[in-house]
């Protein structure tokens, strides 16, 4: 038993195990902000674009059977609103993250100038390849 206990705890204590765990709580809550976005901003939105419209109570019938293709097209209409407003999260996102990135590669300096000729060089150049002066750090 003890042998078990000690596998299960440096499994849980795994970093990855953590991480998973992490992901699917912000997972869920990114979900609902989405959610929430789509349901009571977008689709109020789409609503009084199409008159108001609720697809939801459109069907028909053959004999007994009940065809409620409105439902279908209102299912339809919420996946495509939530992958437009994650599209263009994840773009946003993406967008500050690349300007971020430029930002701190900008920031560090790859060259430096040779004292002697004035010259550009490699950051981490002993000797200048145009004077060959030998430079010091």
């Amino acid at each position: 038993m003890k042998k078990i206990t000690k596998e299960f705890q440096e499994f849980i204590s795994r970093g990855n195990v953590v991480d998973m765990a992490v992901g699917v709580i912000i997972g869920g809550a990114f979900t609902a902000i989405v959610n929430s976005l789509v349901n009571d901003m977008l689709t109020p939105l789409l609503g009084l674009l199409t008159g108001g419209v609720d697809f939801t109570t459109l069907s028909f019938g053959i004999g007994e059977a009940q065809f409620c293709y409105g439902s279908f097209i209102a299912a339809i209409l919420n996946f495509v609103l939530v992958a437009l407003v994650l599209f263009f999260l994840v773009k946003g996102i993406n967008k500050m993250r690349n300007r971020k990135k430029a930002e701190e590669e900008a920031a560090a300096p790859t060259t430096k100038v040779c004292p002697f000729c004035k010259t550009e060089i490699d950051l981490h150049a002993t000797r200048c390849p145009h004077c060959t002066s030998e430079l010091q750090e």
